[in-house]
């Protein structure tokens, strides 16, 4: 089980991270994952950064203005504190169904023999490791079985070694509490829907992520949002709970920005769209702009 939640909290974002709504008008000054956040009497520039939370080395972006900006920050914000332990037992709590239920009473007999098979050809696990769990757990652990390398990395793994290297502070704009009930929003039929697909058209579904990483490391934030708003998932109800999460942070980051200078760390979906954390920055006062 351990193996699994660690699996969960690094992937925790993932979909939703990049599932956006609303569109802009795609330019060549909008492909940056990096962004400057100045003026609304800021003492200090802060950063926004777009990531993507478990990724191949190989396919791993990190440039010299990337390294720059974060060295220059004063403290680093994710979306979870993933320097606190407390936060990942929280998680792993989170994870754990509490009414009673086993992982399969939310399938059918032939759906679960499925996702016993699935589970066990494709992670080389037993699923009686996920019988406490909730159904929205399996949808995170089965994206890290798109990625076609055995050693992925972390961008917050990462960032966040460099940043306690340097003394700096780390914090989150969630805690885990809030994250989970975000997902426990998602209709169980629907999460069901979701996997039993994604087990059934597996080479579909690599074949989407790798578009989306190439996208990614083209930092192409339009593009990430016509990947993500043409595909078959996630469900609608996704793009509520992001621009509920997204509309909640810009207060939440207004206030650490006056206090110093923050390199924020989010999925890279939340950046883009009217409703993403640019355009309410902007909305908000802020003069936001990309950095190469």
């Amino acid at each position: 089980m351990n193996k699994a939640i660690n699996w969960f909290t690094t992937f925790l974002s993932l979909f939703i991270g990049i599932s956006v709504s609303g569109q802009q008008a795609s330019s060549g000054s909008n492909k940056s994952l990096l962004w400057s956040i100045t003026g609304h009497n800021l003492k200090k520039p802060s950063f926004l950064f777009g990531t993507i939370h478990l990724i191949c080395i190989d396919d791993y972006l990190w440039t010299p203005k990337m390294k720059e900006c974060l060295n220059k920050s004063d403290n680093v914000c994710f979306e979870l504190n993933l320097a606190d332990p407390s936060v990942m037992a929280q998680v792993a709590i989170g994870l754990v169904d509490s009414s009673g239920k086993n992982l399969e009473d939310y399938f059918t007999q032939d759906q679960f023999k499925l996702l016993k098979k699935y589970i066990n050809d494709s992670l080389g696990m037993n699923i009686s490791l996920f019988n406490k769990m909730k159904p929205i757990a399996l949808q995170s652990i089965f994206s890290s079985s798109g990625l076609n390398c055995t050693n992925p990395t972390s961008y917050e793994d990462s960032i966040m070694k460099t940043a306690q290297a340097s003394g700096k502070q780390i914090s989150g704009l969630e805690d885990p509490e809030e994250q989970i009930t975000a997902l426990e929003k998602i209709p169980i039929d629907s999460v069901v829907v979701q996997l039993m697909d994604e087990m059934l058209n597996n080479q579909k579904s690599d074949s989407e992520y790798n578009k989306l990483i190439a996208a990614y490391k083209s930092q192409d934030l339009p593009l990430l949002y016509q990947l993500i708003t043409t595909s078959s998932e996630p469900g609608d109800e996704l793009g509520v709970l992001l621009e509920d999460r997204n509309k909640k942070w810009i207060s939440r980051m207004s206030n650490k920005m006056n206090q110093s200078s923050v390199f924020f760390a989010v999925g890279a979906g939340h950046l883009w769209g009217d409703t993403g954390v640019i355009t309410l920055l902007r909305k908000a006062g802020y003069t936001v702009k990309p950095l190469k």
